[in-house]
């Protein structure tokens, strides 16, 4: 599609005009934090603390221990 002036191509060029270049790359900044946190969110969610496990200690390892 051949642009008739030099003016149109200008507006609509990526380059050239600031306003709607600088408009896109604030979406692409906004974007790509939030697409880090929601990550990190899941990552912190899927490698979350599941309690205190259930360890059994030898009795001779104690402060006061136990012998046979």
């Amino acid at each position: 599609m051949p642009y008739e002036t030099d003016e149109e191509y200008k507006d609509k060029e990526f380059g050239y005009n600031w306003v709607t270049s600088s408009r896109f790359l604030f979406y692409i900044q906004v974007l790509s934090v939030a697409a880090l946190v929601i990550g990190m969110c899941y990552n912190l969610y899927t490698h979350r603390y599941k309690g205190k496990p259930d360890v059994e200690i030898p009795t001779n390892t104690l402060y006061t221990p136990q012998y046979k």
